[in-house]
């Protein structure tokens, strides 16, 4: 059997397609809907920034064959990384960047381990579903490569973000 290399599909932002509330009122009222977070993974060293929904359930290309610990040290030497969870939401005049939560990874290919803290991640993703901007942590270099990356992916929904996103990510 031949492995033959797939063209890698390049996958946009989750929109929000239903609403569990919708219609009717019932079971799944008040629940939330994952699918208007986007992962976005920020390799610093190569100047990129791409969503890869596989890191909604912590199976990315960037993170797959890793494993990860809480201790730094594991990973020393390896390559930094930003997992950011992008919130889409709608106001008035349409869809922008709500909620916008980086935090922090370290993966060593070599050794085949990395440093994160899933609850961190999970704790992140939850605070940009509550249309939460926390990146101002973020180095400056990884700044500009969020911020260029948002307004390429659509200038209309960046400019209807909110000030302390624009803000946050000005170097």
């Amino acid at each position: 059997m031949t492995n033959e290399e797939k063209p890698k599909q390049k996958i946009g932002f989750t929109i929000i397609k239903n609403d569990p509330t919708d219609g009717h009122k019932g079971f799944g009222v008040g629940s939330l809907s994952l699918e208007n977070v986007s992962p976005v993974i920020i390799d610093i060293e190569e100047d990129v920034a791409r969503v890869e929904i596989g890191a909604m359930h912590a199976r990315s290309d960037t993170e797959r064959g890793i494993k990860f610990t809480t201790n730094r040290e594991d990973s020393a030497g390896g390559k930094p990384y930003w997992l950011v969870w992008v919130t889409i939401d709608y106001n008035p005049e349409g869809p922008y960047f709500a909620g916008v939560s980086a935090c922090e990874m370290v993966i060593n290919r070599e050794k085949r381990r990395g440093y994160k803290i899933l609850a961190d991640h999970v704790n992140r993703m939850d605070k940009s579903m509550k249309r939460q901007i926390l990146v101002d942590f973020m180095d400056d270099r990884s700044k500009i490569i969020l911020r260029e990356f948002l307004q390429n992916h659509n200038k209309e929904m960046w400019e209807r973000s909110e000030e302390k996103l624009h803000q946050d990510l000005s170097v």
